[in-house]
């Protein structure tokens, strides 16, 4: 079995493969392989102020953030540096010193 992905248009699971073009027999839309390579979502993920955040970016917490299931709290003006991004609510991961890994939401951190 061939492990073409389904026709992007009528999802149908019979595409084949003709020279470097993706072809959907039932709908007959055609793409390119390459397209379908380069087709990876990226994550697109924003700070307080609609900065677009990276990897390795350094950020400051906005807000008094309440830590769930401990008496702390991560105080305004916290710097974090070299977080990573990930899917999800919380979509920062990072190590706070003084704290330890933490995840964050970016609706509440803003970008140095």
């Amino acid at each position: 079995m061939s492990n073409l992905p389904n026709c992007p248009k009528c999802n149908s699971e019979y595409t084949y493969e003709d020279r470097n073009v993706l072809v959907c027999p039932e709908c007959a839309h055609e793409w390119s392989v390459e397209d379908e390579n380069n087709s990876e979502e990226t994550l697109v993920v924003k700070d307080a102020n609609g900065n677009v955040l990276n990897d390795g970016d350094s950020i400051t917490i906005i807000k008094d953030l309440k830590v769930k299931g401990s008496s702390s709290v991560l105080k305004i003006g916290t710097k974090v540096k070299n977080i990573r991004l990930i899917e999800g609510d919380h979509n920062i991961d990072c190590k706070i010193d003084g704290f330890g890994p933490m995840k964050l939401k970016s609706e509440f951190v803003k970008k140095l």
